[in-house]
């Protein structure tokens, strides 16, 4: 299977970077209709079946969600669900909950879906004898996988390896592979220090320091990450999470650094040089934490954009500074492409659009990859086997509908779609910024991976449940934004219907 990011080379490019205010005009009133009434084409077929528009019966959760949860709540914690679905008679863009209530969706179950609900190509792949295989004689991939399976990793996984990774680890989520992430560049870390000392393998002392958790064998090393950064819930993940207190309050948490993220003004053009500022102000943190933290830095993990902390964005300038300090310092870069990467911010990797002078050491993904773990390069694979390892090491089937998406991307043009469909979702958020620019601000983002701020968070939460009840299903991030997720299969039709109803639910939207 040939790169899709190959295949769709020499397509337009729009919708690839952040758009400044020099470059959008301000639109009349007239204008403002044309284009809401006037979506662009896209090479993207009509997604089959799929509903024309939002039908709201109930409030939204209606009776049926409600005496769900009410049965639940008995025995699992639902506190915080949106509503019940019925994955049955969901099609394409349009989620419909038990209540009937069919709803446009661009949350994508938190940014995890990727070419439709029950799209068919996927659900005819589901059928198949090899996925029914795998779910009976679920192999432990690490000790017995199918004959074929480096067939398999080929030409899924390794078809669309970023640029420059030629090794693949596979993990079951997202939180996992930035673990086992973590662990190999430890390993790594440590690995060099022998090598330096004269290649000598484990000593006793280390073997035996180690289970009691003490040094030299369990070393003080730590991973650098960064202020409104969310990569992930286990313990070492979480420790490098820094985007809700929710999220670790009463948690144990490894003496690990933080570095501030740029704090990003907009529009852009105007704040040119005190964003440039903030960020040399970021970069030059990073250099001193790295040299006198306390716990030697191993390896720097940040997000191409602060999915969760705020969609909180930077310049190319600014990863391309990270990448030439950690060259420079001999820690591993970690690129967490769970949340961004395939296809959402226009192009396969968001780390794409930074035009690095080296490769990231490590990419992690997840949610709409289906499988999950890290790309790499061959220092990064363990010197001794059994070492970064678990009973699954990845989920066969999930590996299957995998490369059913991959097809569905090539197929349908479904990256050309984003770049389409995400210049004029974003031409459209910041006309809506412009009519209501007391209650929205700061439109942003990369393809259709989007947000944009309210003045609070009670604000942004009122908004999105008007939303709910007007036939949208969304999502938040950090303090007050909205964040967008829509699928790939996401057109300029269903960005028209978005837009037209978020400019209603702003026109009833209280002011601050």
């Amino acid at each position: 299977m040939r790169r899709i990011s190959q295949q769709v080379a020499g397509a337009s490019t729009v919708a690839t970077g952040q758009r400044t205010a020099s470059l959008a005009l301000r639109l009349t009133a007239a204008q403002h209709v044309r284009l809401l009434s006037s979506p662009p084409s896209t090479p993207m077929p009509a997604f089959p079946g799929e509903a024309t528009e939002p039908t709201i019966k109930t409030e939204v959760p209606g009776p049926a969600s409600k005496a769900a949860r009410a049965a639940m709540e008995q025995f699992q914690d639902v506190r915080t669900g949106h509503f019940f679905a019925d994955y049955g008679k969901s099609l394409g863009n349009y989620v419909v909950d038990a209540d009937g209530n069919v709803l446009l969706d661009v949350f994508s179950q938190i940014a995890s879906l990727a070419v439709g609900y029950n799209n068919p190509v996927l659900l005819k792949a589901a059928t198949s004898p090899e996925w029914g295989r795998f779910l009976v004689n679920r192999p432990a991939l690490g000790i017995m996988p199918p004959a074929d399976w480096g067939n398999t990793l080929h030409d899924t996984f390794m078809s669309v390896a970023p640029k420059g990774l030629h090794q693949v680890f596979t993990a079951m989520c997202g939180s996992c592979a930035n673990e086992c992430a973590y662990k190999a560049v430890f390993m790594n870390y440590m690995h060099k220090a022998r090598v330096k000392r004269g290649g000598r393998a484990f000593n006793e002392e280390e073997l035996n320091s180690s289970m009691q958790n003490l040094p030299p064998g369990s070393p003080e090393l730590s991973i650098l990450s960064f202020q409104g950064g969310f990569h992930g819930r286990l313990f070492g993940s979480l420790t490098t999470t820094c985007s809700k207190p929710i999220h670790k309050v009463d948690i144990p948490a490894f003496d690990w650094p933080k570095a501030p993220f740029p704090k990003i003004k907009y529009p852009l053009d105007k704040y040119e040089a005190e964003n440039r500022k903030e960020e040399d102000r970021c970069l030059e943190e990073v250099r001193r934490v790295i040299k006198t933290h306390k716990v030697p830095v191993a390896g720097l993990i940040v997000e191409p954009i602060q999915a969760e902390g705020g969609d909180n964005w930077a310049s190319p300038y600014f990863f391309q500074g990270l990448r030439n300090i950690t060259k420079e310092n001999d820690v591993a870069f970690i690129v967490d492409e769970v949340q961004t990467g395939v296809c959402a911010t226009g192009k396969f990797w968001a780390h794409e659009h930074w035009n690095l002078s080296s490769p990231p050491d490590i990419v992690t993904f997840s949610k709409k990859m289906q499988a999950a773990g890290y790309f790499h390069n061959i220092q990064y694979r363990p010197s001794e086997g059994y070492r970064n390892f678990n009973t699954w090491m990845g989920d066969p089937v999930r590996v299957l509908l995998m490369k059913s998406i991959l097809g569905e991307i090539r197929d349908q043009h479904l990256l050309e779609n984003v770049q389409i469909t995400g210049k004029y979702l974003k031409e459209g958020l910041l006309e809506l910024q412009d009519k209501h620019a007391a209650l929205l601000s700061n439109v942003r983002g990369l393809g259709t991976f989007l947000a944009f701020d309210l003045p609070t968070a009670q604000s942004r939460d009122q908004l999105i449940h008007t939303l709910r009840q007007k036939g949208v299903e969304s999502g938040g991030s950090g303090t007050a934004s909205v964040r967008l997720r829509p699928q790939l299969v996401f057109g300029p039709r269903h960005a028209h219907q978005f837009l037209s109803i978020l400019d209603d639910a702003l026109k009833v939207h209280p002011k601050q």
